[in-house]
């Protein structure tokens, strides 16, 4: 059967694996699963039979992919697993790639709730920023395989793939609120728009880490190169 190849072409979370951080799960979905019941109402047998085979593909194509790498892992790798057929995972998944989308959907859920902790927090903003990228960048050198995929077939790339548009602008909205009160208490500089410092910001680290990915620039720590351009974000915006 043809293998499903994976576009070339950012960080974080995965099913199976969890990193202690603030005591955040590392994956959390916030989208309903096939089968879910509509909100307020009880699932009941068929749509619980749903939600977890549903999970079930997404965990095993996840184990599949750190065993034996994205691209030489087969659609019908993963159903001889699970003892399923093609027709039955394409109910639930059209293509391997928006199985990966969903691994990039939960990372921005993951995010979010890494952000959402920050600004619960009383530290400063450059506290703030130098946590939150840490914590993203040690996730993907933890689970490497895995995050090189998501990376290189544009998984959580808002341009790329349409659905991520809505958990991305949701993550932004959140850092943009830190820089917010960055600069109401005089940390952060007024002389730029607070869109244009989170995009910067954004930028930095969406850049290092698709170098990290390819090791466009040799081998290195992600945590490193991440911990250097918060550092130097945080030095330029300084007010």
């Amino acid at each position: 059967m043809r293998r499903v190849k994976v576009a070339r072409r950012v960080s974080p979370a995965t099913p199976s694996r969890r990193v202690k951080d603030h005591g955040n799960s590392r994956l959390r979905s916030s989208h309903p699963n096939v089968g879910e019941a509509p909100s307020g109402q009880i699932p009941g047998l068929r749509e619980r039979k749903k939600a977890r085979l549903r999970q079930q593909i997404i965990e095993t194509a996840v184990r599949l992919f750190r065993k034996q790498g994205y691209e030489d892992t087969r659609i019908d790798d993963i159903v001889e697993i699970l003892e399923i057929s093609q027709p039955t995972f394409f109910r639930y998944f059209p293509t391997k790639d928006a199985v990966l989308r969903e691994v990039g959907r939960r990372g921005f859920t993951c995010q979010m709730e890494k952000l959402k902790f920050e600004l619960s927090s009383k530290a400063t903003t450059a506290e703030r920023l130098r946590r939150f990228y840490r914590s993203l960048a040690r996730i993907s050198e933890a689970d490497r395989a895995l995050w090189q995929a998501v990376v290189l077939s544009g998984a959580m790339d808002p341009v790329r793939s349409p659905d991520m548009r809505e958990p991305e602008q949701a993550t932004v909205r959140l850092l943009r609120e830190i820089l917010e009160q960055g600069q109401a208490s005089g940390e952060v500089t007024r002389d730029f728009p607070i869109v244009h410092l989170a995009e910067f910001m954004e930028g930095l680290y969406t850049t290092v880490v698709r170098q990290w990915a390819v090791d466009l620039t040799g081998p290195h720590k992600l945590t490193e190169r991440v911990d250097s351009a918060v550092e130097f974000f945080i030095r330029a915006v300084k007010s």
